[in-house]
């Protein structure tokens, strides 16, 4: 690949809004983990991590700040490894981390890799540390792993599908408003000192699936509906109903999987489905069909191409294009507030199976996916499955573990086996 492709290089449509953002308390972050079955070898981890960068040159970015965007330059090289924390996805220092925009971390028996979301998705996400862990695997266990379009070969040369703005390729003049009324805030203490709980529940992925489909959904639809149900019942400890405000979760889709793309940076966009409480109780049987007939309607190639067209629209606007950066950014944080957080109660983000070729499978122990918290939504959750195994992790920076507790309560009630685990504590349930 010519080098001077990538001497810079412009931030895709979802990644503009990310910089502008981010505070001094807050990173758009997301973090993947693997574990195996013995030590990591340092040494084999980085040599792994030299190879994969150079297959996926997109990541190795620094921000700059331009006179009307921000933009992103080529370094050279990759992030310093670090020693994993019990406290992940907290804010990224960029300047802390020779201002590399993703960070390896590992410990004992597990890698990790946190990723800023300029950078790109959780589909992308995924498709770099499957193939830095099977470039580890080949170099630490000598397997020989076959390669696709998600698992790379890291001898093959980044093709520029592979980086493009799919967003700006894939646009249309339809489009359709983002704004919908303000949801219902999960209600507990703030954490201090930016400490993150993580809760992890494992369930049998095959069980799970049964228990959706006795509810008539799919299993993202299902664990969704749970989690408004979670929310809805401290919500409903309210005195009055005139209070209650929708109890509504951002659900991220893959635009992957609905247009023809091969690009690994962010492709994605959301839909909120969610219940409004003013109208009486909800089981989470009727939770569930709303889910259902929701998704039906929203998750649809036309509407979803539209609502992403409107935010190229802006991009492309004129005056905005004109603007100042110094300028935009305050608008753009505003923005952020306004069409961001405030419209959902929390997030869950199901990347589905992990898919990893054998024999890298069996070498792999856990593969998980985990959200950082959101801005104003302290309390996120996500899940991966590998081999039977589906693990949901809860993030939350806030003190009281309550939904969560709704939540895998609501599980075990229904006869489902639930191991929990968090950065506290370990139990079984």
């Amino acid at each position: 690949m010519d080098d001077k492709k990538f001497s810079w290089l412009k931030l895709d449509n979802a990644a503009k809004i990310y910089p502008a953002a981010k505070n001094r308390g807050w990173t758009a972050l997301f973090r993947f983990t693997a574990d195996f079955y013995r030590e990591v070898d340092p040494d084999c981890l980085k040599i792994a991590l030299d190879r994969t960068i150079k297959r996926f040159p997109w990541l190795a970015l620094r921000i700059r700040k331009g006179v009307f965007w921000h933009y992103f330059e080529h370094m050279d090289g990759a992030p310093d490894m670090q020693s994993d924390v019990a406290n992940p996805c907290v804010r990224m220092k960029f300047s802390e981390n020779n201002h590399f925009l993703f960070r390896v971390r590992y410990y004992d028996m597990h890698i990790a890799v946190e990723i800023f979301h300029s950078l790109t998705d959780g589909g992308g996400g995924l498709s770099f540390f499957k193939t830095l862990v099977a470039e580890y695997l080949t170099l630490r266990e000598g397997l020989v792993i076959p390669r696709d379009d998600d698992v790379l070969d890291c001898d093959d040369e980044p093709h520029p599908d592979e980086y493009e703005d799919s967003f700006l390729r894939l646009n249309t003049d339809a489009t359709r408003s983002s704004m919908e009324g303000y949801a219902y805030r999960v209600q507990a203490t703030e954490e201090e000192n930016d400490f993150v709980h993580i809760t992890t529940g494992t369930l049998p992925a095959d069980k799970v699936s049964l228990i959706a489909k006795s509810y008539g959904v799919s299993v993202t639809e299902f664990i969704t509906a749970l989690l408004i149900h979670s929310i809805h019942k401290q919500q409903a400890r309210l005195k009055k109903r005139k209070q209650f405000k929708p109890v509504k979760i951002c659900v991220p889709v893959n635009l992957r999987k609905l247009f023809p793309t091969k690009t690994k940076r962010n492709f994605a966009t959301y839909v909120n489905p969610g219940i409004n409480p003013k109208y009486g109780e909800y089981s989470l049987r009727e939770i569930c069909k709303a889910v259902k007939g929701f998704m039906m309607l929203e998750v649809d190639d036309k509407k979803l191409r539209a609502k992403f067209s409107s935010n190229v629209k802006v991009e492309k606007n004129i005056l905005l294009r004109l603007c100042p950066l110094i300028l935009k950014i305050p608008i753009m944080k505003l923005s952020f507030r306004v069409l961001g957080d405030k419209q959902t109660s929390s997030c869950f983000s199901n990347l589905g199976l992990a898919n990893l070729p054998s024999p890298m499978a069996e070498a792999v122990k856990h593969i998980d996916f985990i959200l950082g918290p959101l801005q104003l939504n302290r309390l996120v959750a996500s899940c991966l499955t590998h081999q039977n195994e589906l693990r949901i992790h809860f993030t939350r920076t806030l003190k009281e573990s309550e939904i969560e507790r709704n939540f895998f309560c609501s599980l075990v009630e229904m006869g489902l086996p639930v191991t929990l685990e968090s950065n506290q504590l370990r139990k079984k349930g």
